[in-house]
């Protein structure tokens, strides 16, 4: 591995990494057609951390973040780091955060904070502007944020996405059995909250060519989902195969003919590959290997 600065040191004045050229939809189709169809989180959980020999303190987020970087930057089509692995340890940890989003910017691949944001108003446009802005150092292909405070409180984030060429992936149904008490209440139209948020996804995506911008955040452990719509004409984002038990080969069941629009999300099934570079990659190229044969299945 390279030698890496020391753990307060902060990205050049160049935070950004490439501009978005074309709508995060587009280069997401692009990104997953060329490396394949798979998002490796970044979630340095302190139990990971310790299984890779490191301490939890600021040089082993280092230490692993830029093992993680460097071993998959090249070859993968999405990441997506969990900001609370990295705000627990403040300035310094965000510093970390930020040098791996321009590197894996500017390795090709895609980046898609995972901070859940979600608020109303000038607090809703400042999260907004945190990673969405493209001259911020945080500056992400696209956001995950959080729609209970209503739909339409995420018009500062929908708005700056549209204007930076960025992208979002809103909570519709998530993987936590919690979320079904939220997601699937039903509204006095008789349609669940999870299901109006699809709605207005799709709205959002309407015309949109190959793949629209605006995603929305779908188990995959969650079974038959031929319930809703998940026909958005955008990304759906679907945590839990790995770790939480659902497998690439369950993909075509759960989503069904929007298979082929599915980011499956896989964490601790490929990091706990590592520190070994080369274990990293093999575990990446197996997972990504297995999602495009399930997709393929599916056609």
């Amino acid at each position: 591995m390279t030698a890496h600065p020391s753990p307060g040191h902060h990205p050049s004045s160049s935070p950004s990494g490439p501009p978005a050229s074309s709508p995060f939809g587009a280069r997401l189709r692009k990104a997953m057609d060329e490396r394949g169809p798979l998002c490796v989180g970044i979630d340095p959980h302190a139990s990971l951390l310790s299984a890779w020999g490191l301490k939890d303190d600021v040089d082993g987020l280092t230490a692993f973040t830029r093992t993680v970087v460097e071993a998959l930057a090249g070859t993968v089509a999405v990441f997506k780091p969990q900001s609370a692995f990295f705000e627990r340890f403040g300035s310094r940890g965000i510093a970390v955060l930020e040098r791996a989003v321009v590197e894996l910017r500017d390795a090709g691949a895609l980046v898609v904070m995972d901070a859940k944001r979600g608020d109303i108003g000038s607090t809703m446009a400042a999260y907004a502007q945190t990673y969405l802005r493209p001259d911020a150092p945080l500056f992400s292909d696209a956001l995950t944020v959080s729609p209970y405070l209503g739909y339409g409180s995420l018009k500062p984030a929908v708005d700056l996405a549209r204007e930076s060429g960025a992208g979002l992936f809103v909570l519709a149904l998530t993987s936590n059995p919690e979320g079904a008490e939220v997601q699937r209440a039903v509204r006095a139209d008789g349609r669940s909250i999870g299901a109006t948020m699809l709605a207005h996804l799709a709205e959002e995506n309407a015309g949109e060519t190959p793949l629209g911008s605006f995603g929305a955040v779908v188990g995959a452990t969650l079974g038959d989902l031929s319930s809703f719509d998940l026909d958005i004409n955008g990304p759906l984002l679907a945590p839990g195969i790995g770790a939480q038990g659902a497998t690439p080969a369950d993909l075509p069941a759960v989503f069904g003919p929007a298979v082929h629009n599915v980011v499956p999300n896989v964490s601790r099934a490929v990091l706990r590959a590592g520190p070994s570079a080369a274990a990293l990659r093999e575990a990446a190229a197996r997972y990504a290997d297995e999602v495009r044969a399930a997709v393929a299945s599916a056609a």
